[in-house]
């Protein structure tokens, strides 16, 4: 028996990180849950920006579902009659193309936004940043401010507290429900939606898509918070392949701001050799994250912006130049480069590609609407009888035609068949459609023996013409089918 030959064995030995010390306040282990964030509040040039956007993007979305159009709601989508309104734009269920193409643009968009300036969606228009900020200010107005939200929850429940608790839970529970009301009120005419409201007359599907719309808008906003962003959200992983050093990112200036430390206004950074950063952390205490931006860029870090906020307030009261975070890039910093300079590099391949890439969707989106017809035609041919041989001869096919009405107004639609010679409509030819619905007509053609004899054993190509007159112009849709004729 041979020997046993002895194994390598590769030790494993502890890395020399102050960061990866389990006491650490910058280090939370993965299996170690982290504590309630409590952000304080901040103001400055970005948090007025964001509450800017927040005030454009809920009076969108809070307001649009009650203009009216038309006689109609301006933007519904109808999905019970599979009609999508959206202004004066009427689409059908295969129109959908056009809402994917809008989903492509929306997805080219981030990407380009974020290769020249990082997660700024997420910072400023992202919903869940907007209702967090709301939900945030509703806890401000009935707790106070971080420190006494932090003494509030860790009192003894009293009267006081359950008042300001009780008060806050139904701030965040009314916000939720008109949150949860306005989203079904997109799919379902708001106006309707209302007065059944008030009768309790909802079917059970707008019960459950209020209150579970309503609740997620509760539990992501009131309690996930950053949570969302950090453990649920892709695109926070997805970052760091849409930027590199030359993207516009949140940065700590560290060759500036360190050694960190405390003193006073009059003190001589030299003499005590210290940095611009005084280590006051409320960078941190700012954060809706919880994290520390003199780490570096994290996945975490949203781009809200609030720590350049309060670090430019803390730089000007102790006499320093603001800028210690800011917008910046990872080259910038490196090489110390100007704003001008970092702007110019900022237009670089992968922009140009995504930007190149944007512009020729929205062109196609925008060219396709344009030249959208009014209406369409789906030609559905009878699978249950392909064709049949009447009495005298004659040879039948019967098809369903599905005319769709893109217009506002009611319009009349005359139908004819041609492709064989000798082909007959023997059905109607004319077709009323209400306005924005579909209407539906069942044809049949019949070809006589005599003209069928040559065809026999063959699916021979014809074409359906379906024409109207819209403002004294002649408007013409032709759809190709075929007629079989039996052997």
């Amino acid at each position: 028996m041979d020997p046993i030959r002895p194994t390598k064995v590769i030790p494993i030995l502890p890395v020399n990180n102050p960061r990866l010390v389990t006491g650490s306040e910058d280090w939370v282990p993965m299996d170690q849950a982290q504590g309630k964030v409590y952000s304080r509040a901040v103001g400055g040039v970005f948090a007025r920006l964001r509450w800017v956007m927040v005030w454009v993007t809920q009076l969108v979305f809070y307001g649009v579902p009650w203009l009216q159009w038309n006689g109609r709601q301006a933007v519904l989508f109808d999905l019970a009659d599979g009609r999508f309104f959206i202004f004066g734009l009427v689409l059908h269920p295969q129109d959908l193309i056009y809402l994917a193409a809008l989903m492509v643009i929306a997805a080219l968009t981030l990407f380009f936004f974020t290769a020249v300036a990082g997660r700024l969606w997420c910072g400023y228009a992202c919903p869940q940043t907007v209702y967090t900020e709301v939900f945030l200010w509703l806890e401000r107005v009935t707790e106070g401010d971080r420190l006494a939200r932090i003494r509030l929850d860790g009192a003894r429940w009293s009267a006081e507290k359950l008042a300001r608790k009780g008060a806050k839970q139904f701030l965040w529970i009314s916000v939720s429900l008109i949150t949860g009301f306005t989203f079904v009120g997109y799919f379902t005419p708001i106006h309707d939606f209302l007065t059944a409201l008030f009768m309790l007359a909802l079917s059970p599907w707008e019960w459950f898509w209020v209150l579970f719309y309503g609740f997620a808008t509760y539990g992501n906003a009131g309690y996930l918070r950053e949570q969302i962003c950090k453990q649920m959200c892709p695109y926070a992983r997805i970052q760091g392949a849409l930027t590199d050093m030359d993207s516009m990112v949140i940065a700590y200036d560290t060759a500036r701001g360190e050694a960190r430390g405390s003193r006073s206004r009059s003190a001589d950074l030299t003499t005590f050799g210290l940095g611009d950063c005084i280590d006051c952390t409320l960078c941190v205490q700012v954060c809706p994250t919880g994290i520390d931006i003199r780490n570096g860029l994290q996945n975490e870090c949203i781009a809200c912006a609030a720590c350049i906020d309060v670090c430019d307030e803390v730089m000007l009261k102790m006499g320093y130049p603001k800028g210690l975070i800011r917008y910046s890039s990872g080259k910038g910093m490196t090489d110390k480069l100007t704003v001008p300079q970092m702007v110019k590099r900022v237009w670089r391949p992968r922009v140009w590609f995504y930007g190149v890439l944007l512009l020729v969707a929205g062109s196609l989106f925008v060219g396709g609407l344009s030249t959208r017809k009014v209406f369409a035609v789906d030609v559905i041919k009878d699978r249950g009888t392909m064709s049949r041989e009447l009495g005298n001869g004659d040879i039948e096919n019967i098809y369903l035609l599905k005319v769709m009405n893109a217009t506002e107004s009611s319009q009349t639609y005359r139908v004819s068949a041609h492709g064989l010679p000798g082909l007959k409509l023997e059905t109607q030819s004319e077709l009323g459609v209400a306005a924005t619905d579909i209407g539906s007509l069942t044809v049949r053609l019949t070809l006589d023996a005599a003209a069928a004899e040559p065809y026999r054993g063959k699916a021979n190509s014809i074409r359906f013409r379906i024409e109207t007159t819209q403002q004294e112009q002649l408007l013409v849709v032709e759809e190709k089918s075929t007629f079989v004729i039996p052997r």
